[in-house]
């Protein structure tokens, strides 16, 4: 999960928070056989599965250079029988699960680099690569695709159609899916939908989602004029025109990212006050050469498109001002794919995960993320319906906080078989319905 690690300040309300909304969270609800069949199979893997996880961790690999991460990967899908295609997009791997009948075609996705952190390892089995970590949990969300594939591969002869497992390098630099599509991945295989989750500090039972945008837009914007002698006047007048875009006053709680996690007004409260906002960040870049100046900064917004009008917006009210023969050019220099989860998918998951592991260990969120993270999930979904999923990793009995990119970072593995049970049966469930 890409981050600009402001997070890290939440750990300690996050307790509060997941403690209030979950109860009863170890009661599992088992409505069919072939969902008793999935615990089943999860639960004889278990240990082993822990065992790969483990090696991941102690044998990191930083975006683009997953090499031995994938060759264990395939190595795996090739035991359970599937068809197996490596080197897609770099060190990408797809597992294909044909039950050779026909039906639908879903896709479940897993991210696989680590990080360069010289931050030590909190956990015993620390990793060998100095330098890397996995701190943003891969190696946990990997695992859990490789459980996953064991799973369907095991309930293969109950089912109709085919399960793609997508195994995607270079998260971290938001840069691995498109890679991958670039290189045909959907000439490859093509799913009718697409799943994928990722490790967040919940408790280990408990599964967060929501409909369309989950992290607000973020772009950085740039506007370049001549050099003169009005340079001054022209930073102090772009800066001031910029921030009219904000909406959110400065006194409001919504600067304060503890509130994030509040039960009355954060993301998980329908009375979220993290939702139809912009904001622009204050510290602004100001670059200066011979020819010309520019002023540039990040502007954000969880208010669908509403990033789209800033530009013409700026260009109509500058050109209209006593600086528009200044002016040379308005553009985004950074534009990235945001999530954006179907929303009949999402709706459809959420109640099918909630009907067989229980409703309480699936949470709704109501507002947009707005703190710059994002995930490279989406340009899959450009191109695929699909559903990003929060999974909890968190034991805040043991003192164990999942909260990716922070210095004390570490999961509690039974969040492996929460994953691998959920996943497994919403899959099935969508094949079958």
């Amino acid at each position: 999960m890409n981050s600009n690690k402001k997070i890290i300040k939440l750990a300690f309300t996050i307790q509060f928070l997941f403690l209030g909304l979950v109860s009863c969270a170890q009661n599992t609800k088992v409505e069919s056989s072939i969902h008793k069949n999935v615990q089943e199979q999860t639960n004889e893997i278990f240990d082993s599965l822990i065992t790969i996880r483990r090696d991941f961790h102690v044998n990191p690999e930083v975006s683009g250079q997953e090499k031995r991460t994938s060759e264990k990967i395939a190595e795996y899908l090739l035991a359970l029988g599937l068809e197996v295609k490596t080197g897609i997009g770099g060190h990408g791997v797809v597992g294909i699960l044909n039950t050779g009948k026909a039906g639908k075609r879903i896709a479940w996705r897993a991210d696989m680099d680590a990080m360069h952190s010289d931050i030590p390892d909190v956990v015993d089995f620390q990793s060998k690569n100095e330098g890397v970590r996995h701190i943003c949990g891969h190696d946990v969300n990997t695992t859990i695709a490789l459980g996953i594939a064991n799973v369907m591969a095991s309930q293969k002869a109950k089912l109709a159609g085919t399960v793609y497992f997508i195994f995607q390098p270079s998260e971290e630099t938001y840069k691995g899916a498109k890679t991958m599509i670039d290189d045909g991945l959907f000439e490859t295989i093509q799913p009718n939908e697409i799943y994928g989750s990722h490790i967040a500090p919940a408790p280990t039972t408990v599964i967060t989602t929501k409909p369309e945008w989950m992290f607000a837009d973020y772009k950085i914007i740039q506007v370049s004029y001549k050099n003169s002698t009005e340079n001054e006047q022209i930073i102090d007048y772009t800066k001031e025109l910029i921030s009219s875009f904000q909406n959110i006053e400065p006194d409001s709680k919504f600067w304060d990212n503890r509130n994030l996690l509040d039960p009355n007004i954060g993301l998980a409260s329908p009375n979220t006050i993290f939702k139809n906002f912009t904001t622009v960040n204050q510290n602004f870049k100001v670059e200066e050469t011979e020819k010309e100046i520019s002023i540039s900064t990040y502007i954000g917004s969880s208010i669908m498109k509403k990033l789209d009008s800033v530009l013409p917006l700026l260009k109509q009210k500058i050109n209209e001002s006593k600086y528009a023969e200044n002016l040379i050019d308005i553009e985004y220099t950074l534009e990235r794919a945001n999530i954006y989860n179907d929303k009949d998918l999402t709706k459809n998951a959420l109640n099918s995960i909630g009907k067989i592991y229980g409703a309480e260990n699936t949470i709704l969120m109501y507002g947009e993320m707005p703190d710059g993270r994002g995930d490279d999930f989406a340009y899959y979904q450009e191109h695929v319906p699909g559903v990003y999923f929060y999974l909890g990793g968190s034991n805040f009995e043991k003192g164990i906080l999942s909260m990716p990119h922070a210095p004390n970072f570490q999961v509690d593995e039974s969040c492996i078989k929460t994953g691998v049970n959920y996943f497994s049966s919403l899959i099935v469930e969508r094949l079958i319905n």
